[in-house]
């Protein structure tokens, strides 16, 4: 087994939030690969989310923010499973940043689930609109719709958008990372945003 650096832990550790002898453990796994070692966390937290999914959220925070120039303002509700959780500095932090995300970027809702039908149903009409007159053939308009659509979900579904201070990851990720670390439920339950002349 390769001797992993206290050095590339804290790379690791730094990129990813996660503890030292799980990072110890991921990068001895992918054989010193930091990019492996990434890999090898998120599918961790993936596994996590999966086991405390059907867990109660009935803890959380409402977290808000305004942005410097007055003009936008979101409210967020983000639930855990404890008060314990709730009250730590890093599921703060996610709340916040997750206000500040929706500020950014306006989504739509915080799942494709959650997306209003007439919503896609518009979207899907200006997009055949679009390729119709784009003069491509019949056959290949729903293909091209559907890659359209998957582009709109991923601009407009929280879970799905980059995040605004690291593009490498998407919330969902950033979600399943505090999940991992904090070993419970949470859940960006709803939000609204504010913005003057809207």
């Amino acid at each position: 087994m390769a001797q992993i650096s206290i050095d590339l832990i804290k790379q690791l550790r730094e990129r990813t939030a996660a503890g030292f002898s799980d990072c110890k453990k991921a990068l001895e796994e992918a054989g010193g690969d930091i990019e492996k070692a990434v890999d090898i966390l998120r599918k961790k937290g993936l596994a996590i989310a999966a086991k405390r999914a059907g867990k109660a959220t009935s803890e959380g925070v409402v977290a808000a923010y305004i942005h410097s120039n007055k003009k936008i303002g979101v409210l967020v509700e983000v639930n855990c499973e404890t008060d314990f959780v709730a009250r730590t500095e890093e599921f703060q932090q996610f709340a916040h940043d997750i206000a500040m995300q929706i500020a950014a970027t306006n989504p739509v809702a915080v799942t494709r689930e959650e997306v209003p039908q007439e919503v896609i149903e518009r979207e899907k009409k200006i997009y055949e609109e679009q390729v119709r007159e784009s003069g491509k053939p019949e056959n290949v308009i729903p293909k091209i719709v559907e890659g359209k659509m998957e582009k709109f979900y991923k601009e407009n579904v929280l879970l799905e958008q980059p995040f605004i201070k690291n593009p490498e990851v998407t919330i969902q990720d950033l979600l399943n990372e505090l999940i991992a670390k904090t070993g419970e439920r949470i859940v960006i339950k709803r939000f609204a945003r504010f913005q003057i002349g809207e």
